[in-house]
């Protein structure tokens, strides 16, 4: 079975493709500088994500590839602003955007577009799919991130990080696979949180629950931790807020 990453690296490719009104194979073999591999094209016809020609010597995306490459294009592109723009990262800046954009969120990316002041082009000049911050000229950025505590029973999500005070209560956590990058569900709030972690079942105190930080996964609007920003009239400015 073909991996996300590499159906994310096609779909990728033809969506540049499509920007550039080309759709043979010989053009997606050059886009993506390697052979072409005929299980992951087949999988993307069977997701109904892409379709080839007659004669099969073109392939193109259909509207719900599309969506799914406009998403994945719209990340990296945001990711390559924010890393040359923000972080001063110069022309380091591609690696870095092709990993960042499997791993954040739809709630993440808007955010990044709300603190650029939406930015139309990536530093190739190339354009910006807009979302809908974009379109609603939002300027407040929504969080990522929630304490475990706000999570609803039943819901699962990766944790991002621990807010403890003590090591030894970090060291407790780690000892129970309760780490960034594990995925936790709530499974009860009362009389104390019980959690899923790396298939056991954990008793937690609220407090604790609360110090647990996790990603929003799937978040379509904040959960009322919103910081108001006001958008930079350019992306430059954002230099400086960096290097304070």
């Amino acid at each position: 079975m073909k991996s996300r990453l590499e159906k994310d690296e096609y779909l990728e490719a033809l969506w540049c493709m499509q920007e550039d009104g080309k759709t043979s194979m010989a053009d997606m073999k050059c886009e993506l500088e390697k052979d072409l591999d005929s299980e992951a094209l087949d999988m993307l016809v069977d997701e109904d994500m892409a379709k080839f020609s007659a004669d099969k010597s073109g392939i193109a995306l259909t509207e719900k590839g599309a969506a799914h490459a406009r998403r994945i294009i719209r990340a990296h592109r945001l990711a390559e602003r924010l890393m040359y723009d923000a972080m001063g990262m110069g022309m380091d800046f591609e690696k870095g955007a092709c990993e960042f954009e499997h791993i954040i969120s739809d709630v993440l990316v808007n955010s990044i577009c709300i603190m650029l002041g939406h930015p139309k082009e990536c530093p190739h000049g190339l354009p910006i799919p807009p979302g809908d911050c974009c379109i609603n000229s939002v300027t407040t950025i929504e969080s990522a991130v929630t304490p475990l505590s706000d999570m609803k029973i039943g819901q699962s999500a990766r944790i991002a990080y621990m807010n403890c005070g003590e090591d030894h209560e970090m060291h407790r956590l780690n000892g129970l696979q309760i780490r960034p990058g594990s995925t936790i569900k709530l499974h009860q709030t009362y009389p104390s949180f019980v959690v899923e972690c790396e298939g056991s079942n954990i008793a937690i105190d609220e407090e604790i629950a609360h110090h647990i930080c996790v990603w929003q996964l799937g978040a379509t609007k904040a959960p009322s931790h919103t910081v108001e920003v006001e958008a930079p009239k350019k992306q430059g400015i954002l230099n400086k807020l960096f290097k304070k």
